[in-house]
């Protein structure tokens, strides 16, 4: 087995070569070599996974099913360290509201739409659903399991800074110690979970500029 390699997913749904693009800028500092993995024997092989997805839910459970993926997947969520980003983030929990779709159940949760468009925002503009821009990301710590509370893959990450988002849909964990991150976006919702070796963002680090790239960065030197 390859000790350094980083497979990043390709089933067919996800802003691939984006992802794989700013996972490769921070590779070289760790001494990591970042696959487009097309395969599942080479998603089996790599040290750790990062998940992309994108698009409609239904459609990328589809996908991962039936590009052969699902089963390195499931074996990397079991025995190595996991990056799920964006719909990747959302598939790892239990089901979605979105045309009533099962995911994979690796975190208890479910994922559900926003209600709030049209809605008065703080600065007196109505909500629009998607949520599409920048928002703010607060680490949350609430079993206050990690050390200095807050998960690693933070770093040095202030709190409070800005990531990138794109979604209409977001996750409602049922065991709250497994919310990493939130955001306010009409109430305050989850937009980072983790579990064990898994860590999961809904926003995208890879559109997110200095702090997006540190996760990555944080993510290829973590050791769960």
């Amino acid at each position: 087995m390859t000790t350094k390699t980083v497979a990043v997913v390709d089933y067919g749904m996800g802003n691939l070569r984006s992802v794989t693009q700013a996972v490769h800028a921070v590779a070289s500092d760790a001494g990591v070599e970042v696959i487009w993995a097309k395969t599942p024997q080479e998603v089996m092989d790599a040290e750790r996974v990062v998940l992309p997805g994108q698009g409609g839910m239904r459609d990328c459970m589809r996908e991962l099913h039936d590009s052969g993926m699902l089963a390195a997947v499931l074996h990397a969520a079991k025995h190595k360290p996991l990056m799920g980003v964006c719909v990747g983030m959302q598939m790892l929990l239990d089901h979605s509201e979105e045309l009533d779709t099962p995911c994979l159940g690796l975190i208890p949760g479910k994922v559900v739409k926003f209600n709030i468009a049209g809605q008065i925002a703080p600065d007196g503009s109505r909500y629009k659903v998607p949520q599409m821009g920048w928002n703010q990301v607060f680490v949350a710590d609430h079993a206050k399991q990690y050390p200095k509370g807050r998960h690693p893959i933070w770093g040095d990450v202030p709190d409070g800074s800005y990531f990138y988002f794109v979604h209409s849909y977001y996750a409602k964990v049922s065991e709250i110690n497994h919310s990493v991150g939130e955001t306010e976006f009409g109430s305050r919702f989850t937009s980072a979970i983790a579990r064990d070796n898994i860590f999961a963002t809904q926003f995208h680090p890879e559109k997110s500029a200095s702090q997006g790239l540190s996760l990555y960065r944080n993510f290829l030197h973590w050791k769960p």
